[in-house]
């Protein structure tokens, strides 16, 4: 766990590697963040109908153009994701980008993901279930030579995984949840716990509401930390911007978003994690005001 808090960014697989997209995550590293991450989804919200790239291929394609930056997913899900196929690929990207990788994970939710590959929309309680069995196969799989597991969603049979990853025992899990269930494998099986705050208190509550929701997720994951055994200090705590009542507000100016962001390391959080502005679209912001938050507000933090 870092004493300082950091700041990282999100930078959606939007843009063509050859048309932007390498300079971009080439230019977060410049900016001094902590680490970049990027959605894993087949089709997002309002950018189902625009171009929309793959996460592991531009995380690897990142890894080869960075040296310094930390590169993840926030977050990948079991929605179109098998744990044996995901570690081989993890184990990979590991090695090439020399043990810069996170895993950020969730259970995923009812979005366009849920039906792409032709399938049923999971019930809560059956994606509930399913991340519940994910999260330990893929937790063995990334520290174990061997692993075989017949289980009621995910199975291996003698999956090989040499040589492992760099980063030992393995990456750093950054598990996402709100919930009970999720709560303890974050507090079982993870490195850090992320969260946007709450969804229902984002769209009709004030920022005032969403700060105590978010107070209350920590006091729950403490309780969950109590239950396994595990100091919460242990967990970095991660918090991605964008979708509490403030909204973008907070990238409106530098002194905005240390105001928010101090708030939130007052709760007890690590690492803010910011989204690069796309024109356009929810995520729109001043890229000039977005630098100089990048450059200007961790010394105003620390």
């Amino acid at each position: 766990m870092s004493a300082s808090p950091r700041l990282s960014t999100l930078i959606l697989p939007v843009r063509r590697w050859h048309e932007g997209g390498r300079e971009q995550w080439q230019r977060a590293e410049e900016l001094g963040f902590h680490a970049a991450y990027t959605y894993d989804h087949l089709a997002w919200r309002s950018f189902r109908d625009q171009a929309w790239f793959g996460a592991l291929p531009t995380l690897t394609a990142a890894a080869t153009a960075t040296s310094r930056l930390r590169l993840g997913t926030m977050v990948t899900s079991p929605n179109f994701r098998h744990p044996v196929t995901l570690a081989k690929e993890l184990i990979t990207l590991d090695d090439i980008s020399g043990g810069r990788i996170t895993l950020g994970i969730g259970a995923g939710s009812n979005g366009f993901d849920a039906t792409t590959l032709a399938q049923e929309p999971w019930s809560p309680r059956e994606r509930t279930a399913r991340f519940g069995e994910f999260v330990p196969l893929l937790d063995r799989l990334l520290t174990e030579d061997a692993v075989s597991h017949q289980g009621t969603y995910y199975s291996a049979e003698e999956a090989r995984n040499i040589p492992g990853c760099v980063q030992r025992p393995r990456i750093p899990f950054a598990i996402a949840a709100t919930g009970p269930r999720g709560l303890r494998l974050a507090a079982r099986h993870g490195q850090a716990w992320v969260t946007t705050g709450d969804p229902k208190v984002s769209a009709t509550g004030t920022p005032e509401d969403s700060l105590a929701a978010v107070q209350s997720q920590l006091e729950k994951l403490e309780k969950e930390c109590v239950e396994v055994g595990r100091d919460i200090a242990e967990l970095d705590k991660v918090f991605l911007t964008g979708f509490t009542p403030d909204g973008g507000r907070p990238l409106e100016s530098l002194d905005a978003f240390v105001d928010f962001a101090g708030r939130h390391i007052a709760l007890g959080f690590h690492e803010i994690v910011i989204h690069a502005p796309i024109p356009d679209s929810v995520f729109a912001a001043d890229q000039k005001v977005f630098e100089r938050i990048a450059t200007e507000a961790p010394a105003q933090l620390g």
